[in-house]
């Protein structure tokens, strides 16, 4: 049975459960005593701890619970490309207690994976946008590639003589990459690697040649002169890298492979409560310490309504699945 058909037919009961829930969120008289709505409240992050999505959920989670008047944990349940993590949040009771706290990688994996047993898209409802991330590429100083530019120039002249690395199959690195291969028409070979960490290591030995990287991980290396900056995901410069061109320089077309990052509940969480949290969020997110704690770690600090966010994520899944299509792309 589907979750749709599930929460169609859902008892009576389980839905005045709910609307309690719901009611006690926002604070209605007596409602307290008749809901769990004094239980910790899970933002789960599908990923390891250390992740940016990791840092946002723990500067939000202190934050959000002064607010809520109750506690609220990370939990980290990382598995399966964010799947695993994902999964919990799809499964867990749709009451405001349990949210997914996650990165574009969750519409990414829907075409990556069709054999999901849930859909990002449509069992889980969107709260906020809370940031953006940029990815620099970055070369080996090694190969003399000194920009984008001579990287496509040599990639058109010598095909797949330069390789690239990236954390995984399927990763915003790896499709960063193939994105850009599919607007300038040229074949680098993709090496993937089981994680950020070995990947920049072989980058810095020389094993592979360029690679996509979030600006937190490659900014201490650029700084050092270990690796070469090319250009960076953002439409203009960053304050990081600020001589670092965007690239759009490279004047192929749409090349937007910024993350977002965000927050969502449960397919079925109680209108006023989504709004009541995006609210919440939203006012959190703009706090001078929490977008300073951001943007030292290259992301950009972002809020969106309800619907702006799920129209983005819409807009998201085409955009990558078309991608992922055409250049054969598998998670395996």
């Amino acid at each position: 049975m589907t979750n749709e058909t599930e929460r169609a037919t859902r008892p009576d009961h389980h839905r005045r459960a709910l609307v309690l829930a719901s009611a006690a969120w926002l604070g209605a008289p007596g409602a307290r005593a008749q809901s769990s709505a004094g239980a910790p409240v899970k933002l789960i992050v599908p990923f390891t701890p250390g992740t940016g999505i990791d840092l946002i959920a723990r500067q939000v989670g202190p934050r959000l619970s002064e607010r809520l008047g109750r506690p609220v944990v990370v939990d980290n349940r990382a598995g399966a490309s964010g799947n695993l993590g994902t999964e919990a949040v799809v499964r867990a009771a749709p009451d405001g207690s349990t949210l997914l706290v996650t990165v574009n990688t969750l519409v990414m994996n829907r075409a990556l994976y069709p054999n999901l047993s849930f859909d990002p898209l449509r069992d889980l409802d969107p709260v906020t946008l809370t940031s953006w991330g940029q990815l620099v590429l970055v070369a080996n100083p090694k190969t003399g590639i000194t920009s984008a530019q001579d990287l496509i120039a040599r990639a058109r002249s010598q095909p797949g003589a330069l390789n690239y690395g990236s954390p995984g199959n399927g990763t915003p690195h790896h499709l960063a990459m193939e994105l850009v291969k599919k607007q300038a028409g040229v074949f680098i070979t993709h090496i993937p690697y089981r994680g950020t960490g070995p990947a920049v290591t072989d980058l810095l030995g020389g094993q592979i040649d360029v690679m996509f990287l979030p600006i937190h991980v490659a900014l201490q290396h650029v700084k050092a002169g270990s690796l070469r900056a090319l250009a960076i995901s953002s439409d203009k410069p960053h304050p990081l890298l600020p001589d670092v061109p965007p690239l759009r320089s490279l004047n192929l077309g749409n090349l937007d492979v910024d993350m977002w990052y965000g927050v969502l509940a449960p397919k079925g969480t109680p209108k006023p409560l989504i709004e009541h949290l995006n609210g919440e969020l939203r006012s959190i997110l703009a706090l001078p310490d929490v977008r300073t704690a951001f943007e030292t770690q290259g992301m950009t600090p972002a809020s969106s309504t309800t619907q702006e966010f799920g129209a983005l994520i819409e807009r998201d899944a085409v955009r990558w699945a078309e991608v992922i299509k055409a250049q054969r792309i598998s998670a395996d």
